[in-house]
């Protein structure tokens, strides 16, 4: 292996899901296998980092100042929101179909072991939104593990009151593990059954 190869490797190998095998195969390809794509994985990665950005509303991805999710006035407007750790996780749902209603992302969940506290999260305009959007019921879509229920105890917390009923998805998760990765019909039996929290 060259010095090169293997700084390739290392930054692939970060990725979230990428391990060593994944990142040398990758990087194999991208250099010796089809060059070509190296070049236009590149021009994407540099396109995206230009255009993209975090909606100033949800936390959701976007190109605009709002993503297409908060400016569909077609969406759902009972008073839901439903409360994400990242966009993936949006995504997942979204493609599910179970539900119609607004986001929230936090981009991760509180971890103090690791640092991450409430200034860390998507939390700035998170209690603004429950007044003026008139949300009736909170969905916490968590992960079902310690920093997920630590997070969901401080979004139950943050609310305190009684017009906003406080639910979350469970049903069919299975301890520990992350919404990102349920099929469509466990994130439908999850979200139909969810409990208030």
């Amino acid at each position: 292996m060259t010095p090169a190869f293997e700084a390739l490797q290392k930054e692939l190998k970060r990725l979230p899901g990428v391990g060593l095998r994944s990142a040398e195969r990758m990087a194999i390809h991208l250099l010796l296998e089809n060059p070509g794509a190296a070049q236009t994985l590149s021009d994407a990665i540099t396109f995206a980092r230009e255009r993209v950005r975090s909606c100033s509303n949800c936390g959701n991805v976007c190109e605009e100042e709002r993503c297409s999710i908060c400016e569909d006035s077609r969406r759902d407007d009972s008073g839901s929101l439903c409360v994400v750790e990242h966009v993936s996780d949006l995504m997942a749902i979204e493609k599910s179909g179970a539900y119609r209603g607004r986001y929230h992302v936090l981009h991760g969940k509180l971890s103090p072991i690791n640092g991450i506290g409430p200034d860390r999260l998507n939390l700035s305009n998170f209690e603004a939104r429950i007044a003026e959007e008139g949300v009736k019921e909170l969905i916490l879509a968590l992960p079902n593990d310690v920093e997920g229920e630590a997070t969901c105890h401080y979004l139950t917390d943050l609310v305190k009151t009684e017009s906003v009923e406080v639910t979350r998805i469970g049903f069919g998760l299975p301890s520990g593990a992350s919404v990102l990765y349920a099929d469509s019909g466990t994130l439908k039996s999850a979200l139909d059954a969810r409990q208030r929290y």
